[in-house]
């Protein structure tokens, strides 16, 4: 009863509810919200589609190339030419990879003067330009160039905020100047501009692999080329190129040889020794100094295969910093120039004479001391202490170097055969070596040269004809080597990485110019000027050398002749078994006492103890000793 008493007046007390308040429907309202939403709807999607048309009509193109930049993308080669290296396998070219390092301030986790302190040792540079440097603005700053990878490792290591690495593929030479002239160099855009970089770019350029996405199927052209070594095969069309079998794609064009696949180990081998080289090169430096030349040369070639052993010459250049050099600097002057080469070309009009059976060994010439031809005077280089020598031998002509000697022996030879047998020597024509930018003699033609008895009288004595310095390395080798032009040459072959060689240059077989009688007996001539005459600076104890004097005038650009001279000297070896000629040229020497005798025989003297050493040459059992 009282729970049921206790209810009631629960009920009883109990409030009554209030009526729901309802909003009345304002269908104005509801219709600006709709059209609101919808209109931001309608906005949304116009400019999406503006967007898309944006991109895929005015940026496409560009959009389209990124990506597949992006996605073919492949680390730096690390290789895209061949290496070059010596005779002895000791590098002289190669591709590396360099990095630059940028840096961004900003991105800093130590404070300016921290980081350059820490960076300081790695880029070798000094803490107050590396802070001067990260002042000069918050990011994109390039700190230094061509770091290697050692430095590059050793930067990772310690893991800095801030700096970026760029790598780059570039092309190194260690030996710097030393064969910077024949070798030549890669510019920064990866193109080769001078030396052996250029001559042998088909060969030395490896082809860059093609990256392909793994879900494209390779190029058919791709999948199909097969590069190989040597000159390239004659031009033809796709059509034609296609119809060739596979058997005959893989013949050489010039011998119908089979050619080895491309291999990236291969390198370039070069006939010089990087031993000789360098001490040519710096006997050559020394010699240039001393006597404050203009420039000079030294040369050394195997005399029987016409191999360059070595081939220095000043001034020269660091490849690697090529845009430092004058451009004038950058070729090979002793084959891209041309020079008179006076008595050195002696040894060459004997050996003519006594081929032609116009003199003998012991035949005997007059030496008035001087002779006059119309208007020009013709005098021996002594003539004012010495005078004339009256009769003198052939070996005597060549050992005092006589001028006037040498016009009475080739005034026996009427002008028009000289001419003739200079042909005979292809004097008017390059050697082939197989470097760039050969100049060719310059001599007079056969009409004037035969009209003026003068031109035959001054050429008897090397001047009035010009030559480069390799072409008469070339002509010298004949009196080495029995009589034959061969080719010289700096390149051996392209051999893969056992030595084994897989390719070789064609070369011309060699040309008979005289008999190995005729060459013998110039050369005993010739070993009576070292032992005996002017050469005697180039005797070298236990050993014969055969060599010959050269003090040249020296044209001027406005014709005849001024004070400035070239002296040279060439030395043969050994006499009894022939088979290196040295010569050395010394354009422009300054001093009164600036001869062939005292500048270019001491320097082929100092190249040829070396050599000997190098290539163990014995001594020759018959020398004569000092």
């Amino acid at each position: 009863m009282a729970s049921s008493a206790y209810s009631t007046r629960r009920r009883r007390r109990r409030k009554p509810a209030r009526p729901m308040a309802v909003t009345p429907f304002n269908p104005a309202a509801t219709q600006i919200r709709i059209l609101l939403v919808w209109g931001l709807l309608v906005l949304s999607l116009v400019a999406i589609a503006g967007r898309l048309a944006w991109l895929q009509l005015a940026q496409g193109d560009s959009l389209s190339s990124l990506a597949q930049q992006q996605r073919l993308a492949s680390p730096v080669q690390r290789q895209v030419r061949h290496s070059i290296v010596d005779r002895q396998g000791n590098v002289i070219a190669v591709d590396r990879v360099v990095y630059t390092l940028y840096a961004h301030p900003q991105l800093f986790d130590l404070s300016i003067p921290e980081m350059a302190a820490t960076l300081s040792p790695l880029l070798d540079s000094p803490e107050s330009g590396l802070i001067s440097q990260f002042s000069q603005q918050p990011t994109g700053i390039r700190v230094a160039d061509g770091l290697p990878e050692a430095t590059v490792d050793r930067l990772r290591t310690l893991r800095l905020n801030g700096l970026e690495l760029s790598p780059q593929q570039q092309r190194f030479y260690p030996q710097q100047q030393l064969f910077a002239p024949i070798v030549g160099f890669v510019n920064f855009d990866g193109q080769p501009q001078a030396g052996l970089e250029i001559a042998y770019q088909d060969q030395i350029a490896l082809t860059p692999t093609l990256a392909v996405s793994p879900t494209e199927t390779p190029p058919i052209e791709a999948e199909a080329t097969v590069e190989t070594y040597g000159p390239p095969a004659p031009s033809s069309t796709a059509d034609d190129a296609a119809s060739v079998s596979e058997n005959q794609a893989d013949l050489d064009p010039d011998n119908g040889t089979a050619r080895p696949e491309q291999d990236s180990t291969a390198s370039l081998r070069l006939t010089l020794d990087s031993r000789l080289q360098r001490t040519a090169q710096q006997e050559l430096q020394a010699v240039v100094d001393r006597h404050h030349a203009k420039r000079g040369t030294v040369m050394v070639m195997e005399a029987k295969t016409g191999e360059m052993l070595a081939l220095a010459s000043v001034p020269t250049y660091d490849p690697n910093q090529y845009f430092k050099t004058d451009p004038e600097d950058l070729k090979t002057w002793a084959v891209s120039d041309l020079y008179e080469p006076g008595s050195t070309f002696k040894p060459i009009n004997i050996a003519i004479a006594l081929e032609a059976g116009l003199i003998s060994p012991d035949e005997v010439v007059n030496d008035s001391g001087q002779m006059q031809f119309g208007e020009w005077k013709i005098r021996n280089h002594d003539y004012a202490t010495a005078g004339g020598r009256g009769p003198l031998s052939i070996t005597d002509v060549l050992k005092y170097s006589s001028n006037v000697g040498m016009v009475r022996i080739m005034q026996k030879m009427p002008a028009a055969d000289y001419f003739t047998w200079l042909q005979r020597l292809s004097l008017d024509r390059p050697t082939g070596i197989d470097l760039p930018a050969e100049a060719t003699a310059q001599m007079k033609d056969r009409e004037q040269f035969v009209r003026s008895r003068v031109e035959s009288a001054t050429t008897a004595f090397g001047q009035g004809f010009s030559l480069s310095p390799i072409k008469m390395l070339q002509l010298l080798a004949t009196l080495a080597n029995g009589g034959k032009l061969v080719t010289p040459h700096v390149v051996s072959s392209m051999v893969n990485s056992d030595g084994e060689a897989v390719w070789t240059p064609p070369r011309p077989q060699p040309k008979t110019v005289f008999s190995p009688q005729t060459t013998q007996q110039v050369l005993t001539m010739m070993e009576a000027v070292v032992n005996e005459g002017t050469g005697d600076a180039a005797k070298l104890a236990g050993y014969r050398i055969g060599g010959k004097t050269g003090t040249a005038q020296k044209a001027t650009v406005a014709g005849g002749y001024g004070r400035g001279r070239v002296t040279s000297f060439v030395g043969i070896l050994p006499i009894d078994s022939p088979q290196y000629v040295v010569l050395a040229v010394i354009d422009e020497p300054q001093g009164d006492d600036a001869y062939g005798s005292t500048v270019a025989a001491p320097l082929v003297k100092k190249v040829i103890e070396a050599l000997v050493v190098l290539e163990g040459v014995p001594p020759s059992a018959a020398a004569s000793t000092p």
